[in-house]
Order: C-alpha cells, then sequence, then structure tokens
C-alpha cells in the first residue's frame, strides 16, 4: 500500500511537471526565468488563438520603444494586442495620461487612442508633469479635429480601470515596463520584461510568428 502511494505520488509529481514546462514552453529561442505569480491572466482573448500582452507606463522609454513593433507585428500577424496600463508612482503625469488614452479608447476610438499612445511615447522628453501632459492633449484633441472634455474623467470610471490595469500587473508580479508576454491557450514567452533578462522588444515580432505556427 505504501508503495503504490509512493508510485502514485511520483506520477503525479511528474504529470506537474510537464503541464508547468508546457504552460512555460518557448516559442522562439530561450527565454530567461520569469517570475509570475498568478498566470491566470495569461491567456488570448475569447476567439483568439495567439495575443500580445503588454503592460505599460506612457512615460517609460523602453515602452515606447516597443510600442510601434508591437502594433506592426500583431497587425501583420492578425493577432490580438492586449495592453494593460501600467503608470509608475515615480512618473507622475503617466497616470492621467493613461486615463486621456482610456477616455479616447472607450469614448472615441481604439485606433485613435493608439495613435494617442503613440504620439505620447514621441514627445516623451517634452512632458515633464501634468501641466505640460494637459496643454500636449488639448493640442493633440485639436489637431484630431475632437472636443476635449473640461474634466475627462468625470465619475473616476476611468480611473479605475487603470487601477484595475495596475492591480492585475501586481497580481502578475510585473517587475519592469515594458513587460511584454507572447501568448496561446497553453503557453507563453516573455519577450520583455524580466530583470537581467534579454528585454528586446525586437523579438516581438519572430516570438509572434512562432507563436502563430504553434498555434495551428
Amino acid at each position: 500500500m505504501k508503495i503504490a502511494k509512493s508510485v502514485f505520488g511520483a506520477v503525479a509529481a511528474v504529470l506537474l511537471m510537464l503541464s508547468t514546462g508546457a504552460m512555460q514552453a518557448q516559442f522562439a529561442g530561450n527565454g530567461a526565468p520569469d517570475h509570475f505569480h498568478d498566470k491566470s491572466m495569461l491567456k488570448p482573448p475569447a476567439g483568439s488563438k495567439v495575443a500580445v500582452i503588454v503592460f505599460e507606463d506612457l512615460g517609460c522609454p523602453g515602452c515606447a520603444l516597443a510600442h510601434p513593433i508591437e502594433l506592426q507585428a500583431t497587425q501583420q500577424s492578425h493577432v490580438r494586442l492586449v495592453r494593460y496600463d501600467f503608470p509608475i508612482a515615480a512618473h507622475i503625469w503617466t497616470f492621467q495620461g493613461a486615463v486621456c488614452a482610456r477616455y479616447i479608447q472607450d469614448k472615441i476610438s481604439p485606433e485613435l487612442a493608439d495613435q494617442y499612445r503613440t504620439d505620447v511615447f514621441a514627445a516623451q522628453r517634452s512632458i515633464e508633469n501634468k501641466d505640460d501632459l494637459q496643454r500636449f492633449t488639448m493640442q493633440w484633441f485639436s489637431k484630431h479635429g475632437k472636443q476635449m472634455p473640461f474634466v475627462v474623467d468625470a465619475d473616476g470610471s476611468l480611473a479605475r480601470k487603470v487601477n484595475a490595469d495596475f492591480a492585475l500587473g501586481m497580481r502578475l508580479n510585473v517587475e519592469l515596463t515594458p513587460t511584454v508576454v507572447v501568448v496561446t491557450k497553453d503557453r507563453y514567452q516573455v519577450v520583455c520584461g524580466i530583470p537581467g533578462g534579454l528585454n528586446d522588444p525586437h523579438q516581438i515580432p519572430s516570438v509572434v510568428k512562432a507563436a502563430v505556427q504553434t498555434a495551428r
């Protein structure tokens, strides 16, 4: 009886190791080990086989570098881009920037919100505080023929959505921005976001391509 229990325990342990290994298998190259906690969010949205999940801060130079690569890779491969706001407290204007981006996404169009993020990333060096962001955003709305509301988030609902994104990042144990993860239903590969890892956003297209091939 004791032997049977030992054998059963050994088999269970092997199956657990195999399932964990499958979840962490790499699509392309060799990714560094991650320190993720709650991995339940590392799944494509319903109806998608592959997705690129990104946690970003609008004031992060690395996020600015990765942003156009993410857009191009997902558009060319026809996979979903799932973007989460992860504004770092030390960047005093980026939370409000995320709120503005969320307003454009929810009230105008997701495509225009992507353009706003792209333009904010390009203007990072000229935005040092909330007043700079306000001026930039007002000019941006005018340039795109839109009327910026006097109060962007009157009921606080957009701020709550940004905070919810940040909470997800904390549950996952996001340590760096950008954190970029390519996912399928049962695997994932971290491209950026691991302390001491490669963190090269130029690898995103090749990892996405390999993930698409795997999902097929």
